[in-house]
């Protein structure tokens, strides 16, 4: 026999050998792996639940933040704001009846002056004193009337004002993010109608202040008028001729 193939057949024999030793022990059939298919089902449930969980958790966190912004947008401010012109706007108004000539918008001046000019002619008072109150009375239904033309002047300049600022508040409305800026903008257009009845109010207010001292000087001339009227036919030294001489020598 030949050595050489004795030996490498004498190796084979030992790693053989060695292999079904190794294989009988316990440790060695511990390593193997033994595939459970109930197991293995039970396994991807379980991994599958777990998905189902996060992806609901991902979820109900994407609605928070949608909630949270939606809620950014109903608590922003409105961007365009009139509320300064409007002010500005009734403030002018404000002047104008505050500016009012002779007698004024108060009840104590109102008072004095009826009481002064506008109550029963005196039987003491003077033809003199008479005309002055006459033309004293014109003059406060003259002026009474210019101011009533101020205050119109100015409501009317104020149109284009008004009409600006309502077509900004209602395209500010329509483009509302949010109920806040909803609300602002309605709020807005509210104050705008206020400020319109304002000017109706001093409107009113002016030409009532001139129509009623109008009145109040036909009465009062009605009234001096009867005075005048009884000191002429009133019992007294009848005419008396008299030589009048017309050219000088």
């Amino acid at each position: 026999m030949n050595p050489v193939r004795y030996s490498l057949s004498a190796r084979r024999l030992g790693v053989a050998l060695a292999l079904a030793a190794s294989l009988s022990s316990p440790s060695a059939r511990a390593q193997f792996v033994v595939f459970d298919p109930t197991n293995y089902a039970q396994n991807v449930m379980t991994a599958a639940n777990t998905l189902q969980q996060i992806n609901n958790q991902i979820s109900g966190l994407q609605n928070q933040a949608r909630s949270l912004l939606n809620q950014a947008k109903n608590l922003a401010n409105l961007p365009y704001s009139s509320l300064q012109t409007i002010q500005q706007s009734i403030a002018q108004t404000q002047q104008l009846l505050q500016q009012a000539q002779r007698i004024a918008y108060d009840v104590q001046q109102i008072d004095r002056a009826f009481a002064t000019h506008y109550g029963a002619a005196s039987p003491s008072a003077s033809s003199a004193d008479l005309i002055a109150g006459a033309q004293q009375r014109w003059q406060n239904s003259v002026a009474a009337l210019q101011d009533a033309l101020r205050v119109q002047a100015g409501i009317v300049q104020a149109i284009d004002t008004t009409r600006s600022e309502a077509g900004a508040l209602v395209s500010s409305s329509q483009s509302a993010v949010g109920a806040l800026q909803a609300s602002q903008a309605g709020n807005q257009l509210l104050a705008l109608q206020s400020k319109q009845l304002a000017d109706v109010a001093a409107l009113l207010a002016s030409q009532g202040r001139a129509q009623s001292l109008e009145a109040a000087r036909n009465a009062a001339a009605q009234e001096q008028a009867r005075e005048q009227l009884r000191r002429f036919i009133a019992p007294g030294q009848g005419y008396q001729p008299g030589n009048v001489s017309m050219f000088h020598n």
